[in-house]
This record gives C-alpha cells, structure tokens and sequence, in this order.
C-alpha cells in the first residue's frame, strides 16, 4: 500500500524519511497553503463572518505537486504541527484534496523519533473541526482589526501605520511602564553596613535592620553620620543566631514562555531568535552516521506535563551519572496552568542519554547553547530537590540591630546541573563564619551608603513574555511574533535590550486606548484567549464569538471615523529663534519625526533637521544646546554641547555650516597616545568608551576608564567592570590581574 506524508516542513522530510519505509512519500507544504486574500478583507461580515480563502500567492506549484502525490497514494497522512496553526494547514490540504476526503487522515508527532512517528502513524484520526475552528477565529479577529483600525490610523495619525490585535495590547504595556517611570519621584534613601570579623574566618557584612526594635529608616546623611557616630566603641555582640533547613525543589522543565525568558536572560536570545532555532532542534539536526535527528520535543506549548517514558530514562541517567541519592523515590508532577494544553507535553530532549557535549560538534554554536538549556532543566527538573541551611544572624550594639544572612547548601541535588536565572541578576548570600551566641566581634568597619529609590524597569525580552504569560495576553505560538511586531511597526525600539516605546507608538497607544477602551484593555484581551480556548474544547462556536467581539468594535469604530479629528503630539517649544522671521522655533512632529520649524508656518517655511534623531517617549526629548568654555579648532566659533541618537556630545555652534564634532570627554587621558577618552554609544546604544583621536588611536573598551594608578604594575589608568559575575576594579592589563571590589550598582 503507497503512503503519502504531508509535513511542513523540508527539514522534517529528511528526518523522517529514516523512519519510514520505501512505501511512504513524504512531502512538504512549506507552511501554510492557504490563507485570506492579500488585498482584500476575506471576511464577509454580512453573512456570518464567512471567510474567503485563497492559494497562498506562489504556493500553487506546492499545491499542484501534493494533490499530484495524493492522486498516487493509497492513504494521505497530514503532519504538520501539532497545534491550531497545524490544524488549519491540515484543514486547508485536505480541502484541496475533497475528492480524496476518504483516504485522507491527520497524524500529530510531539516528537520526531521513529517511536513516535511509527505510533502515530499507527493511530491516525481525523481532522479536528474545533481546532480548526478555533484558529479560524483567530485569524478572522485580527484581519477584521487589521483592515479596520488601519484606515483610522491612516486618517487621524500618519499614512502606513497598522495595528494589530493583540500586540496593541502589548504595546499598551510598553507605554504604560514608561507612563510609570516618567510620574516616579526618586526618593533618598541611606544604609548601614558593618564589616565585622568573629573568631573564625571568613569576615562578614551585617547591614542595620532596626533602631529601638523598630525598622531602620534613615533618609539623608545627616540621619546616617549620626548613627555611624553612635555606633563608634560599641561592643557588636551576637544575640541570636537562627538555622533554618530548606528544601528547594527543581524547576519544571521548559514550556514555551520560559523557555524564551531564560534563553533571553542567559543566553541573551530574543523569542524570535529561540523560536527559530527551536524549530530546527525539533525538526531534525544531521548527527553524522546517526543521520538527521529530532533533538527537542515540540517547542509551543504551555503544559509542564512529560511522557512517564521520558521520566523513567532521564531517571535511569541521572542513578547513572550522579548516583542514586539524586534521583527521587517517585517521579516528580508538575502542575500545569488551567488553561495549558494537557494533551502536548513540555519542551525536553528526545533522549536524555544524549547529552549536549555528545552532539556538540554536529550544532552550531547557538544551538548547542539552546540545546543544553533544554536538556539541563529538562534532566534537572527530574532530580531530587535542593538541601539548604539558611542562617540570619542578630548582632546587637547598643539600641541598634544588625543582621547577617547566608545560605549554604549541604546537599546540591539538582542545583548540581541547573539554576535558573533572575530578571534582577541577584545571588545567593555569601558564606557565615561559625559563630556563638553572647560572643563579642571585631569591627573592621562602619560604612553607611547612600541609594536612591528606583523607578519600575523597562521591560526586556523576559519580562515583557513573563508578564504577557501573566495577564493571559497571547499564547505560546504568538509571544515572539507579539514582541517582534511591535518593534518591526516602530511603535517599540529597544535601548539596551530593553523596550522603550517611541512618540509614534504612544500616540498610536493613545488613540486606541482612547477609542477602544475594550479592545485595549487587559483582561477583555485574556477573556478572549479564554473564548478561543473554549471554541477548540467544543464549548463555543466560532461564529459567536466574532459576533460579540465586532459589534461594539465595529459601533467605536464609527464613531472613532465621525468624530476624530488628527492626532499628533503637541509641539516643544525651543528657545531658539527663526533666523528669517525672528519668531520662536519649537519642535514639530512629521511623517519622518520630530523636526525644527518656525512658528510662523505657512508665511514663513524655516525648517531644520533636530540633533536629537531618537524616537522615544517625547517627553524627554529637548531642542536644547548648551554653550560651554572652547572654541572650534576650524573655525575659532563657540563649542556646543548637545544630545544626539546615541548620547551627548560637543559640535560646533556653526553646525550645519561647520561640522566639527567630538565626543564628551571622561576626564581621563587615553594609556595609548594620551588623548582624551570619550563615551560613545553603538547603534544598537551600547555604551563604550574609545579615545578622541580617533581613527588614528584605536584605543576602545566597553568599561568605564577611571583616572587611577595601578597599585600592582604601575599601569595609568584602571577600568570599574560590572559584570554578573563580578563588580571589581581591575587593571586594563590582563596580565597583571589587579582587582579591588567595588560598591555594587544600586539596584533597589
């Protein structure tokens, strides 16, 4: 009997044909074969939203090629993914092939090895129509936003602008943050730190926890230096020392949202990026005599779930590699989200027997690093838990109450493979000597610091899908596509990795929050997750769903068209005059950006391009130019600083006329050819620093020169290096290995 095997994907043709025998053939759609029309809606809103789907533009010879191989066949299997996309690419084969309906079957494989592969072979079924159902809805939601919202934006705000569903949600997000960050007032704040030393090494930091049994607050240096005096020639004795055992257990193995937070924070990988080479470690990666190979399970899901196959080998593995005190009495079960599809399973490797160092040679380089943060959570999450001794430490002086903490752990578990990172990059507390109640310490030092409080940080690639994930805002197969969109429409750019929303996008944001409260709020958004998610259990029909959606956006929609007029953000007034008129230039908002023009527009038509080319929030942005105390070296004219796209710098007052331009100096003098040193951003606005001469000095690091002796080689100038690592002091000399630690950067 001849077989065909519809798949996605070419990649997977090649893995798969090692599995199945000389009676298959195997095919790839490439993706989706259908879809609604380009150029139009697709979307009949009169007669129950029906859509109108067409062959993908370019696809018809795809399409020619299958229904010429199913003509052949005996029996046609349908493989895509296993999840809505994979459905409906799925429904619309199998639409293209009615008259073979019979024959026809759908196969899912969460993983492509030859067991899974032959057992679903072995148990076909047959197109899901709610799943099917489901993405529909989907689809025919964002093309009714897309096509609808677009001609309001065109109109009110700027031509070519789009919007979609779902990412105006998160772009909401993006501008909300900022809003919070902009209305924060930082406020002073101060602590204590005593260095003390007991009987036995190691020494330790205690910080001051209370004054007179109550929390120490202390709000200026004033409050601080009256302290520090107090606490001079006073006893620090130890009141109370506190053990606690803790049991940390292992993290659950990847589901999507994670994996792509972790991959961002450790690997510095946006989703897109993971998404990407997910995909290939899924679809099949050439292993040499082994031939091409799937190495993951299916990378979009949100269930935490594993095959009790998988568990009983990684089990077997780690009694193996760690021994026996390392793998639990039963396999561990974790509990899944309610609305997770239980029927996927998590993202782990196929085999936990093949360990990263083992297929390394076969990756490239990004990913094995994505391939071995799969396998060491995956193999992680099945080991026992985690043993820990936390100690807190009271040490009295006088009315004051300091206290030490620190963790140690006594038995690694499987902490051994794998720890997951932090979006704030905070450690473990260090190591507590061995101390006694009663006994009196030696203080090595008192040292109050001052800090400041610190607004709400920017959301980066992690913590914008952790909070998406949270509010319920998108699923799996959508959060790298959320995050790129934004970006790709301008609405969104990203200042060293972390999102920032630009003028174009608040506006945008603005309006539609504006106008259409319900679709840009949060939960309206999650509920309608809930809805799709209802629509594939079989609760809800798809029709009914898109009705109640489109009639109050179709009514703001209307009303949005009648009664907008056109949007734009106010001007900036300068304090620079026209050079014509002599009326009051201010800065403008137009199709390319901010701009300089004369107040006197349409009599008077001065314009000229802003120094400041970047497209944040608008509300930091200033035409503003500050004299200082040099001349030009060409043309004798006042030197100028002012802020441009990638930071400050000084430029001729003449400027356009005289283009002389440097960077701002750092105070310190370049170790090469004794220039200054200057601080520069990339385009990507990464801050350096390299020295004033440049091309002629190529002297550059990506650590802040300070103008300091070398105590160890004599070097001029040394380096503050802020790392995860590390925050020390070093020499610019490797060789000579200097290092004096530093204050860490405050982060509360």
């Amino acid at each position: 009997m001849k077989s065909l095997l519809i798949v996605e994907s070419p990649a997977k043709v090649r893995t798969l044909s090692k599995f199945l025998g000389k009676d298959f053939t195997i095919k790839a759609s490439i993706g989706h074969i259908k879809d609604l029309p380009k150029k139009d809606i697709g979307v009949d809103v009169e007669n129950n939203f029906a859509p109108t789907y067409v062959v993908i533009e370019g696809k018809e010879k795809v399409m020619r090629d299958l229904k010429k191989a199913a003509k052949a066949a005996d029996q046609v299997f349908l493989g895509p993914d296993p999840d809505r996309e994979g459905e409906a690419i799925a429904w619309h084969i199998a639409e293209e092939l009615n008259g073979d309906s019979d024959k026809v079957f759908r196969v899912e494989f969460n993983e492509i090895t030859e067991k899974a592969v032959t057992e679903a072979i072995k148990h076909p079924r047959r197109i899901n129509s709610n799943l099917f159902d489901a993405q529909q809805a989907r689809r025919i939601l964002d093309r009714l936003v897309g096509y609808k919202l677009s001609p309001l934006l065109w109109r009110k705000v700027r031509r070519g602008l789009s919007a979609g569903r779902v990412q105006s949600v998160a772009l909401r997000l993006v501008v909300d943050r900022e809003r919070d960050i902009e209305a924060f007032k930082s406020e002073e704040y101060w602590s204590i730190t005593a260095m003390l030393e007991g009987q036995e090494p190691p020494q330790f930091e205690a910080k001051l926890f209370q004054i007179e049994n109550q929390k120490a607050e202390i709000k200026n240096e004033e409050q601080a230096l009256e302290i520090v005096n107090g606490l001079q020639g006073q006893n620090f004795i130890v009141k109370k020392i506190d053990k606690k055992k803790r049991r940390r257990s292992p993290y659950p193995p990847f589901i999507t949202s994670t994996l792509q937070q972790d991959a961002a924070r450790k690997l510095r990988y946006t989703a897109k990026k993971t998404m990407m080479l997910a995909q290939q470690l899924y679809e099949g990666i050439e292993l040499g005599e082994e031939g091409p190979t799937g190495l993951i399970t299916y990378m979009r899901t949100d269930s935490v779930r594993t095959a009790s196959e998988a568990q009983q080998e990684a089990r077997e593995f780690i009694v193996k590699q760690y021994g026996s005190d390392y793998a639990p009495q039963k396999p561990p079960v974790y509990k899944s989200k309610k609305s997770a599809q239980e029927a996927h399973e998590a993202i782990r490797p196929t085999s936990a027997y093949r360990i990263p160092a083992a297929v390394k040679k076969f990756l490239e380089p990004d990913q094995y690093k994505l391939y071995k943060l799969i396998w060491e959570r995956f193999v992680a999450s099945q080991m026992e838990a985690a043993l820990l001794e936390q100690t807190s430490i009271d040490i009295g002086a006088d009315k004051y109450l300091f206290r030490a903490t620190g963790t140690v752990v006594t038995f690694p578990g499987f902490m051994t493979l794998y720890t997951e990172s932090t979006d704030n990059g905070k450690e473990e507390e260090g190591l507590l000597p061995s101390l006694s109640e009663n006994e009196v310490l030696k203080t090595l030092d008192i040292t109050p610091r001052q800090h400041f409080t610190q607004p709400p940080p920017r959301y980066t690639e992690a913590t914008l899908v952790k909070e998406l994930e949270a509010k319920g805002i998108g699923r799996p197969s959508t959060y790298a596509t959320i995050l790129s969109t934004i970006q790709d429409r301008k609405y969104t750019e990203k200042t060293e990795g972390k999102f920032q929303p630009t003028e174009l996008g608040i506006v945008v944001s603005d309006l539609l929050v504006e106008r259409f409260s319900d679709l840009m709020d949060y939960n309206f958004t999650a509920n309608m997750e809930d809805h799709l998610d209802k629509i594939e259990e079989g609760g809800f029909k798809w029709v009914d769903v898109v009705m109640d959606f489109y009639k109050p956006f179709d009514k703001d929609l209307t009303e949005a068209m009648a009664s907008l007029g056109k949007v734009k953000p106010q001007d900036i007034p300068t304090d620079q005059i026209c050079e014509n008129c002599g009326k009051p230039m201010v800065v403008k908002w137009g199709r390319h950006g901010r701009f300089i023009a004369c107040t006197g527009y349409p009599e008077c038509k001065t314009t000229k391009p802003l120094e400041n080319e970047g497209t944040g929030s608008g509300t930091q942005q200033k035409a503003e130019v500050q004299e200082i105390d040099e001349k030009c070296k060409k043309c004798g004219s006042p030197m100028v600083l002012r802020s441009g796209r990638y930071g400050k710098f000084i430029s001729c007052s003449k400027y356009p006329e005289c283009k002389t331009t440097k960077g701002l100096s750092i105070g310190v003098a370049c170790p090469e050819d004794g220039g200054e040193i200057v601080e520069k951003k990339t385009k990507k606005g990464k801050v350096f620093f390299s020295c004033g001469n440049y091309p002629k000095c190529k002297f550059a690091t990506w650590y802040k020169p300070v103008n300091k002796q070398c105590p160890k080689c004599g070097a001029g100038i040394l380096i503050e290096k802020r790392t995860k690592k590390e925050e020390v002091l070093t020499c610019l000399k490797k060789e000579c290995g200097f290092k004096e630690a530093l204050e860490p950067a405050s982060s509360e």
